[in-house]
């Protein structure tokens, strides 16, 4: 997914987002050469620093202070939209990842990949007038403002967001992302295995870390834990966002295409019998991924309540490539029919 995402944020770089980039990008590589220290933290630092009013530049000699003031002197929050921002700072994580090696789980979803998920929220809940969406994993929160800001242009919602991360650096930047993007969020630095006093919400969304979590004694307390050894944390993760959608209510997660698959999958069917519907399961395009058993999909899950059912047929499929434009439109009309004559 790297190589596509390199191709997609060429198209990104345009006027104001590149400009924004090259501000971030300066700004993290004088303070990582003076600090020694990863691009990532140096990242960190300059999304700090850029809000910050008293150019309070600790540990900078006074002439890479001067250097960094000089930098941000191009930078007026004002004239960047919400979603430039975004972006901007999306293309910095991105060489962070590439310049710190930064492990797969912490990889951005595509913003086509999160204008798909959004789109197909924005289909069952083009009615409401109000929104709450939680992501119990949501890294730097790229996933949950950009389908915020989608909601926003669709179906003109602002949605009141939630969003649990337990990694230090990935929060930072959430919290730090989202207060430049001027958006109001509710932002917890916790461990969601551990149980977080979480809002209940209309819908959960989240792309799913893929692999075992390492603490049994916290899984315990879930259906989905494995019977022996260590469980998986995506069915774990699962479990807990459906446990703060209301009744009826979905969820919307980016999971292994192989999900139902493996062994340990029958912990997750069995406790999904009863309490949610499995609604829908849309695999990625292929090309997206190095090989095959890396291969993601869109699961969507229904809570029961409500006057919730078991939608005939489950919409199951494969996006076409996202290359193929009448094909891919053609999909999306075909989930939209779905959506409308089926599901709702």
């Amino acid at each position: 997914m790297f190589n596509y995402w390199i191709k997609e944020l060429r198209v990104l770089a345009e006027g104001k987002i590149e400009q924004l980039f090259s501000i971030l990008d300066s700004s993290s590589e004088l303070i990582q050469k003076a600090e020694d220290q990863s691009y990532l933290d140096s990242l960190i630092d300059t999304l700090s620093f850029m809000q910050s009013d008293d150019n309070d530049f600790e540990g900078l000699t006074s002439a890479d202070a001067k250097k960094l003031t000089n930098i941000y002197a191009d930078f007026d929050a004002d004239q960047y939209t919400a979603e430039t921002i975004r972006k901007g700072i999306q293309m910095a994580f991105l060489k962070a990842i590439r310049i710190d090696k930064i492990q797969a789980n912490y990889q951005i979803t595509p913003d086509t990949i999160a204008n798909v998920i959004g789109y197909i929220i924005s289909g069952i809940f083009h009615s409401k007038k109000e929104l709450t969406i939680l992501d119990p994993a949501m890294g730097t929160a790229n996933l949950l403002t950009a389908i915020y800001h989608q909601l926003e242009t669709s179906i003109g919602v602002t949605p009141t967001i939630s969003g649990i991360e337990n990694d230090d650096a990935m929060f930072e930047l959430a919290a730090d992302s989202v207060e430049l993007q001027k958006i109001h969020a509710e932002l917890f630095h916790e461990d969601a295995i551990q149980n977080v006093l979480a809002p209940v919400v209309d819908a959960v969304v989240s792309d799913l870390p893929i692999g075992y979590y390492p603490i049994d004694a916290n899984a315990k307390g879930f259906e989905t834990h494995s019977e022996s050894g260590h469980s998986y944390v995506h069915h774990l993760l699962i479990e807990f966002g459906m446990k703060h959608v209301k009744k009826g209510g979905f969820g919307f997660f980016l999971v292994p295409s192989e999900l139902f698959q493996t062994t340990e999958a029958k912990q997750l069917l069995k406790w999904m019998q009863g309490k949610v519907y499995l609604q829908g399961l849309l695999n990625l395009p292929k090309e997206l991924f190095q090989n095959s058993a890396a291969q993601k999909a869109i699961l969507i899950l229904q809570n029961s309540g409500n006057g919730a059912k078991q939608v005939d047929p489950v919409m199951l499929g494969e996006f076409p490539s996202f290359k193929d434009q009448q094909a891919f439109t053609k999909f999306l009309t075909e989930i939209d029919d779905w959506e409308q004559e089926d599901l709702l």
